[in-house]
């Protein structure tokens, strides 16, 4: 993600009222709508720079920002990647900006990365989010895996 992209997240974030009942409506996701890693695999060892490929069925992806006549383009959105994530963001908010470690945006639409971790263990996980990067309803999510870095 390239600095104005960043410094675009975090507005958007930062942007958001305070109130519980203020916070931005969800997009639906369509039943049976799934996103999931292609490439590595739970439990393997993979090398210091390796690359993964987001699958996503049931929808399509979608530059961050971009709508239709200022409306969300349903089935929409793009993928951001958790490494190394404990403790899911909020589901019913734009996913932080201000993490770039740990949740990587894709907002350009990128349906691949390679990804350079440090030797050990690392969990990764796909999420897909609508246009102003608040996950869907229900949420668009990979299982979890881990995988070590030799």
């Amino acid at each position: 993600m390239n600095k104005l992209h960043c410094i675009i997240a975090a507005a958007m974030v930062l942007a958001l009222p305070a109130s519980g009942a203020d916070k931005p409506k969800r997009n639906k996701s369509p039943k049976g709508a799934k996103v999931y890693l292609v490439g590595v695999k739970d439990g393997k060892n993979v090398k210091k720079k390796f690359k993964v490929i987001f699958g996503l069925s049931g929808m399509g992806v979608s530059p961050a920002g971009i709508t239709a006549s200022g409306l969300p383009i349903p089935n929409t959105g793009h993928h951001h990647l958790l490494v190394n994530v404990d403790k899911l963001p909020p589901m019913d908010q734009p996913l932080p900006a201000d993490k770039p470690d740990t949740i990587k945006h894709f907002g350009k639409g990128q349906t691949e990365v390679v990804l350079e971790l440090k030797p050990g263990k690392h969990t990764l996980q796909l999420l897909f989010a609508d246009y102003a990067h608040v996950p869907h309803d229900p949420p668009v999510m990979s299982k979890k895996i881990t995988v070590t870095v030799k």
